[in-house]
């Protein structure tokens, strides 16, 4: 998942070229779900807040707390002043997707909220094997070497699993002890799949899968500096599609950053939405 960085192209650039199912209203509803409940898990013991998606993880870092969804355009005002008072004293941050009202973004800014980002929504069928090479001039013309993808459920590699995503997005390590006690104690944890590359013996890069409503929701697509363009990213992706079309999932769905966005449209993927994302001032 991309945060806090503006799309170079929106849905309308290929909406022509997406198949036809994924235009399918019914499919945006199930990966706007998905998405809703990978960010809702990290909110543990969120407040319960009538109309409004909510997560609080507590962590000190907008990625982790925040709204995915006000459900009726005539409460948004209300809302989102009784949002402000549940997560005061965090960062956080308002996706506003496809599931949202209309009105929802102008209303967010008489609020006062402002417009960090335009990120595209992007969908591919998992109708096929993913194809490594279709995306192999994205990652670079020398592959890592010993690189492996391994299924990460505990312990010391989800910590550094976690460690490496943290620097990559620039998250303060302070956070760390925190952010692994947070992804071991999420309740849809059933549903997740956590994939790390790993080169001499050393977590690389990371990805993140959530597999509900149909669809596998993949996130924290991370690879660390050192070690990108080196087809890291490319074998992350194609596990984690090979993981989704394992578990009977009909399509993938991402969110993706300008960096990311081009490898996964070799992959096949394509943007049939956006989110749209508000923070307020602090």
């Amino acid at each position: 998942m991309a945060h806090a960085a503006r799309a170079t192209s929106g849905p309308q650039d290929d909406r022509a070229r997406v198949p036809r199912a994924a235009q399918d209203p019914g499919l945006l509803v199930s990966v706007f779900a998905n998405f809703r409940q990978y960010l809702a898990g990290w909110g543990g013991s969120s407040p319960r807040v009538p109309g409004l998606d909510l997560f609080r993880s507590g962590l000190l870092t907008p990625q982790f707390n925040g709204v995915t969804r006000v459900r009726s355009a005539s409460s948004i005002e209300r809302s989102a002043a009784a949002a402000r008072e549940a997560l005061a004293g965090l960062p956080w941050w308002w996706w506003v997707g496809a599931d949202s009202p209309d009105a929802t973004a102008d209303a967010l800014r008489r609020q006062g909220a402002e417009q960090l980002a335009v990120l595209p929504v992007m969908v591919r069928h998992l109708d096929r094997p993913a194809d490594p090479g279709a995306a192999v001039s994205a990652g670079g013309s020398d592959d890592a070497p010993g690189l492996r993808v391994e299924t990460v459920r505990d312990g010391e590699r989800l910590a550094e699993l976690v460690g490496t995503y943290r620097a990559s997005m620039g998250i303060s390590p302070d956070l760390k002890a925190e952010m692994v006690r947070t992804e071991e104690r999420r309740e849809d944890n059933q549903d997740i799949i956590r994939l790390a590359a790993v080169v001499d013996g050393r977590v690389v890069g990371s990805t993140v899968v959530i597999t509900a409503h149909g669809v596998a929701g993949i996130f924290l697509v991370h690879v660390a500096e050192e070690n990108r363009r080196q087809g890291i990213g490319t074998a992350l992706t194609v596990a984690a599609l090979r993981h989704g079309r394992r578990r009977g999932m009909h399509s993938a769905a991402l969110v993706a950053s300008p960096m990311g966005e081009p490898l996964y449209r070799r992959f096949g993927f394509a943007a049939v939405s956006e989110y749209r994302l508000f923070a307020f001032p602090a």
